[in-house]
């Protein structure tokens, strides 16, 4: 056996052209939907995340802004420019790009945003609406991982989830994700022991652990759908996932690849989210 792949970045283009359309239906009702970007620091990885944001705003017709502040930006700074855009009509959707210097408190930042413009799904109200199953914003990676399984025509009700990790912006969310989609979820993390016969009884692998090439063939299961969501770096400078691609694809049913994978539509699914929240303020207009 050898896995089908399943391709982020067609999948995202796709997606994508999808969000353009309905860019324009709301801008003929007088809305331009806009998302701006706060980042305090000069990281590289975060300056690269952002490139790929606004390549993607600007792809599907939204107006994009970056906020970028020195390392030195206090916390009521921080909190001052978000009250302000949370204010601003003219912006559907507020980031702040993590991670965030030292100084300051990413939880304190994280409640500041608007509910209404959270479009990356971390705000404890929208957390909490996706919890019990509400329309939120949902956080954009685990969304884009539900999406990738659903495009495969795999269903997801009564399957087996194993994740392995448990982060609040994927591991958590991405396993309440598909229990509210009716499968059986197990977490899995560094003091889960025995973590092979977990993975491999999992219908469903999903690999959020930031270690590379941390499962191997042989953990899992015979046709599972495997979704590799770390990004990791190795000594060579090659980028590879949690998962040993080589070994997987030959024993799973799906695949995810790293890179081309999650992370085309976590950056489309944060689209898809200010899309969602100018659509919402055009109701009310």
């Amino acid at each position: 056996m050898t896995a089908t792949i399943i391709d982020g970045k067609q999948l995202s283009a796709k997606k994508r052209s999808e969000l353009a359309q309905e860019v324009v239906r709301i801008r003929e009702g007088g809305v331009l939907p806009k998302l701006v970007v706060i980042l305090v620091g000069d990281n590289p990885a975060s300056l690269s995340y952002i490139r790929g944001k606004q390549k993607a705003a600007e792809e599907i017709g939204v107006g994009f802004k970056l906020e970028h502040f020195p390392e030195s930006f206090s916390e009521n700074e921080l909190l001052d420019i978000i009250e302000h855009y949370n204010q601003n009509d003219e912006y559907h959707g507020i980031l702040v790009q993590l991670p965030l210097p030292e100084h300051i408190n990413e939880t304190a930042v994280i409640e500041k945003i608007s509910p209404l413009k959270d479009v990356d799904g971390f705000h404890p109200i929208n957390v909490g609406r996706m919890m019990i199953g509400q329309e939120t914003f949902l956080p954009c990676t685990p969304a884009g991982i539900v999406e990738m399984i659903k495009s495969v025509g795999v269903e997801i009700a009564g399957k087996n989830v194993v994740v392995v990790g448990r982060s609040n912006i994927v591991g958590k969310p991405v396993g309440q994700l598909l229990l509210n989609e009716h499968a059986t979820v197990t977490y899995c993390h560094s003091k889960t022991d025995d973590l092979t016969s977990y993975t491999k009884g999992a219908d469903i692998l999903v690999a959020a652990v930031g270690r590379a090439n941390f499962i191997k063939g042989q953990d899992i299961k015979p046709g599972a759908v495997v979704i590799d969501v770390g990004v990791n770096r190795l000594d060579t400078g090659k980028l590879c996932g949690d998962v040993v691609f080589d070994e997987a694809k030959e024993v799973a049913s799906y695949i995810t690849p790293v890179p081309g994978g999650v992370g085309p539509m976590t950056i489309t699914m944060l689209a898809h989210n200010t899309v969602q929240s100018a659509k919402q303020f055009l109701l009310t207009k």
